[in-house]
């Protein structure tokens, strides 16, 4: 069996576990889903989830990595009791990773391919419209998507070559931390352009009204409670053993509800950020900020295009973007190689050069859903491949996965609530609050699986009314 490798620093750890976590649902989703639902009064209901439900599971996975010392290849067997069939999530679970780069990879591809665009001035004086003709363009263009794609795999797999230490950690953390040096510029840039305040009040002062009503007047709150959740809950990653891989890496010195407490921070850290660089730069130059999924491609690139030295911040913008797309690519792949590493013993090198091949041609499905296979509309028209593999995964696999962890930690025909604590208590740090027993074993499997519930009825309920 391979010998096991580990950190060679805390700050690796929570880096590339904030990492994994910190991506497109931070830097894409979190903005528009903010625009959408009114501000500051969203981001504090989407806080208050992040701790009540993300935590604690992130600290769960975390635990079952670390006192099993493998990844999800094998986790479940090492702790379940004996005759029991947890390990049979281990195959969802890996799905789950092979699923989410089926269609992460490809938009990585789009956020370097706007970097080039960025850098190149293909945005110069264009309007709205034509920016979205230059996106639909760059869709339709297989070959072109491919390269792009191809290199984000080909860059994930190389990094991960090199092992935990010298490639994983080690590059990560640069990446890491040249994401939030660039983050923090922009924020400044943004923050102190002529008629920023305005997006600044919008952005920071919470209005229960702009929570409730839509600009219609129709009341939603419900909507956005579960959007906050949803927000909270897929944020971080869970339930696909990607937080677990890295708990596996760890020693016993640091407690890890506090780790899953900076990672947390980091990662909302991020996302918030990126709210203070995307809203006063929108009410500057007075775009409206619930543009929805179309803010980053379409209605950024108009607001750098306005704004003085624009190319410069446009493509600083979209390196930023990119770091944050292949910090989770690699995390992923990272967890992805080491599942035949664990179960059956291969080398490193075996296992990135079969994987690198299986991701490279999972992920074609989603590439040409935009252009050669367009006519695929699995939910509609408008929808794509992309659009069937993100429910797979954020309607499915996340929420359930998670549940199987949740309940493998409190359930005494699984690991159990005592043997999961004293994991997760050992060392220094923050201790897991234990009064919490009841909510982790009634309360939140419930919310976890409402959430799950709620997600198939906003999906399909147009379609049968």
């Amino acid at each position: 069996m391979n010998e096991r490798e580990t950190f060679a620093s805390r700050l690796g750890f929570v880096l590339i576990s904030a990492g994994c976590a910190i991506g497109l649902g931070n830097v894409w989703r979190f903005p528009y889903i903010v625009g959408q639902y009114g501000g500051a009064a969203f981001v504090l209901l989407y806080l208050v989830f992040l701790v009540v439900m993300g935590l604690p599971i992130m600290s769960m996975e975390f635990s079952v990595g670390r006192a099993s010392r493998k990844s999800i290849a094998v986790s479940f067997h090492t702790l379940e009791p004996a005759g029991t069939k947890w390990h049979w999530y281990s195959w969802f679970g890996m799905a789950g990773n092979y699923m989410l780069m089926m269609f992460y990879t490809t938009v990585a591809g789009w956020m370097i391919c706007y970097f080039v665009k960025m850098a190149r001035g293909d945005f110069t004086g264009l309007d709205a419209g034509s920016v979205a003709e230059q996106f639909g363009t760059m869709l339709g263009q297989p070959w072109v998507m491919l390269v792009f794609m191809a290199l984000v795999v080909l860059a994930g797999m190389g990094v991960c070559a090199l092992g935990l230490q010298n490639g994983v950690e080690k590059i990560t953390k640069a990446m890491m931390l040249c994401l939030l040096a660039i983050l923090v510029v922009l924020a400044v840039r943004s923050v102190t352009l002529p008629g920023a305040a305005e997006g600044l009040e919008f952005y920071l002062k919470p209005s229960l009204s702009a929570l409730m009503y839509d600009a219609q007047g129709s009341f939603r709150l419900g909507e956005a409670v579960f959007a906050a959740m949803g927000q909270a809950f897929f944020t971080l990653s869970l339930g696909i053993g990607a937080m677990a891989i890295f708990g596996s890496y760890i020693g016993k010195q640091r407690r890890l509800f506090g780790e899953a407490i900076s990672v947390g921070l980091l990662d909302t850290f991020v996302a918030f950020v990126v709210g203070l660089v995307i809203f006063p730069a929108a009410f500057a130059f007075g775009v409206v900020p619930d543009s929805g999924p179309n803010l980053i491609f379409i209605t950024l690139p108009n607001i750098f295009n306005a704004m003085p030295a624009g190319r410069l911040w446009g493509a600083l913008f979209f390196v930023f973007m990119s770091f944050a797309a292949l910090s989770t690519v690699i995390a992923v792949f990272q967890n992805i190689i080491t599942f035949p590493m664990d179960k059956w013993g291969w080398s490193r090198r075996r296992s990135v050069l079969v994987n690198l091949a299986a991701i490279f041609l999972l992920s074609l499905p989603c590439l040409l859903g935009f252009n050669l296979w367009a006519g695929f509309t699995p939910f509609g028209p408008g929808s794509s491949v992309l659009d069937l593999e993100d429910f797979l995964l954020s309607n499915n696999l996340l929420p359930l996965g998670s549940l199987v962890y949740l309940l493998f930690c409190v359930s005494r025909q699984g690991w159990g609530w005592e043997r999961f604590l004293r994991e997760c208590d050992t060392g220094s740090g923050v201790r897991f609050p234990r009064r919490f027993r009841f909510y982790m074993t009634w309360v939140l499997p419930f919310i976890v699986l409402l959430i799950f519930l709620v997600g198939y009825w906003q999906k399909f309920s147009a379609a049968l009314s």
